[in-house]
């Protein structure tokens, strides 16, 4: 695997890591040996902290109240998956090394260590700087807006790979839309059996849904202007 095409201006390390935790469903909790994993448990405070709502009887809720205070005492590892169907679907993890003390009837989880690995490689986030940090705008509606592109509108999918270059599209099988951010949208280019993605930058950034209409808008009319169409390669069985 690895980038089709020159990689555009997207989000930053920070801004990418809280827009994974903004819109993880579950997460995974690593404490005093053992692993548990949380599903639609947990809740993120305005600065990166993590309220998890976990049963009072539970080891874990025990095991943070006994902890040393202040120290390193657990790991919450979250997944970033995109929302249409491609090979290699986990796009990022995010793993958060922290502890945990009572907030309520919840636990709150404190990071003292942010690591952010993508497929260009894995990022240690200063403290500072993550909690300073906002998630995309356009993170929450992602899912909505890449799964309706590419179940809608798969002709428009298609009109844009005139936007590729040639040499990215080579034994081409299948596109797919893979992310979309205010920066821009991230193609997923398969093959028989090796895939790479392509990023289409917007010509500014779009900061809520009405705006990233106009820029899809503007991509589909720069690649209308391309003669070029997809060239598909079919697989052997595929007609």
């Amino acid at each position: 695997m690895g980038d089709t095409q020159d990689w555009a201006a997207g989000p930053g390390a920070a801004e990418r890591a809280r827009s994974v935790l903004a819109t993880a469903w579950s997460c995974a909790v690593t404490a005093e040996g053992a692993r548990e994993e949380y599903v639609g448990a947990h809740a993120v405070t305005g600065d990166g902290g993590v309220l998890l709502d976990v049963p009072e009887d539970s080891a874990l809720f025990a095991a943070a109240l006994c902890a040393p205070r202040g120290e390193p005492t657990a790991v919450l590892e979250f997944a970033d998956v995109a929302p249409v169907p491609v090979r290699q679907r986990i796009r990022a993890r995010l793993w958060l090394a922290g502890f945990f003390s009572r907030r309520g009837a919840r636990l709150l989880f404190r990071p003292t260590r942010v690591v952010l690995r993508q497929p260009s490689g894995a990022v240690l986030i200063e403290l500072e700087e993550f909690a300073a940090a906002r998630p995309d705008p356009l993170a929450t509606a992602e899912a909505q807006l890449l799964t309706h592109l590419a179940d809608s509108h798969p002709d428009a999918v298609e009109r844009l790979t005139r936007l590729v270059r040639p040499e990215s599209l080579h034994a081409v099988t299948r596109v797919a839309p893979l992310a979309v951010d205010r920066h821009g949208l991230t193609l997923r280019i398969e093959r028989t059996r090796a895939h790479g993605d392509v990023r289409l930058a917007f010509h500014t950034p779009a900061d809520d849904v009405s705006q990233l209409t106009e820029r899809m808008h503007a991509l589909l009319t720069q690649a209308a202007a391309c003669p070029r169409a997809l060239q598909r390669h079919h697989a052997d069985g595929d007609r």
